[in-house]
């Protein structure tokens, strides 16, 4: 009985250990935010502003700020006719998402998703315009998976699941996107990125004509 325990014992320890390391590994590369700071209102903030670009940080505290923030992105994604935000486009570096499927406070349902993260994705993919409220008037098609399953936390911190399929499947991944710190026309082809490459740069240069001491990743 003891040898035949051994094993067990062993597997045991070695998934201990290796939870350690994840623990340690997930400390240094994911940063976590303890108390959010912002200022209201909020407004988007617009394609080439480096924090589109910047590391979003985990939610680790849900109190009366995050659904402050929640709250606020509504108002602003409504406000701009969006149907989807995330927290970098309002210019707070957190990993938060809002979205209404139907764009519209009266219709359709609100979803929060904190610190959301795609368990699953279908191998089948489909090619749709997308628009972005960081890139005014610019609609080009993106290829987006079109299934997915995800698991986030809501405003209590309670742990959520979603199989999304569709619209809603883009619009996450859109959304979840710009947590990681990449924009969609990072995932249009050569083709379709030429042809909106003009109205891109033409962006970039009232960005640089606002704040020409601030460095900015360009479009190829």
């Amino acid at each position: 009985a003891g040898d035949s325990a051994r094993p067990g014992a062993r597997a045991a320890a070695t998934r201990g250990f290796l939870k350690e390391l994840k623990d340690i590994r997930d400390e240094k590369t994911n940063a976590t935010v303890q108390e959010l700071s912002f200022q209201t209102p909020l407004d988007i903030v617009l394609y080439p502003d480096p924090r589109l670009r910047a590391q979003n940080m985990t939610v680790k505290v849900f109190d009366e700020r995050l659904e402050a923030l929640a709250e606020e992105m509504f108002h602003v994604m409504y406000r701009t006719d969006g149907v989807g935000l995330s927290a970098p486009q309002v210019g707070v570096n957190v990993r938060v998402m809002v979205y209404n499927p139907e764009g519209d406070p009266k219709a359709g349902k609100e979803y929060v998703l904190v610190n959301p993260s795609i368990v699953k994705a279908s191998k089948e993919k489909d090619v749709g315009e997308e628009g972005c409220l960081s890139f005014p008037k610019i609609y080009a098609d993106v290829e987006r998976h079109t299934a997915i399953q995800v698991q986030a936390q809501d405003l209590k911190g309670k742990t959520v699941r979603l199989k999304l399929k569709g619209w809603q499947a883009r619009i996450f991944q859109h959304e979840y996107d710009h947590l990681e710190g990449k924009l969609f026309h990072d995932r249009m082809t050569p083709e379709v990125l030429a042809a909106v490459r003009e109205d891109l740069q033409g962006l970039e240069r009232k960005f640089l004509q606002s704040y020409p001491e601030t460095p900015f990743r360009a479009v190829n």
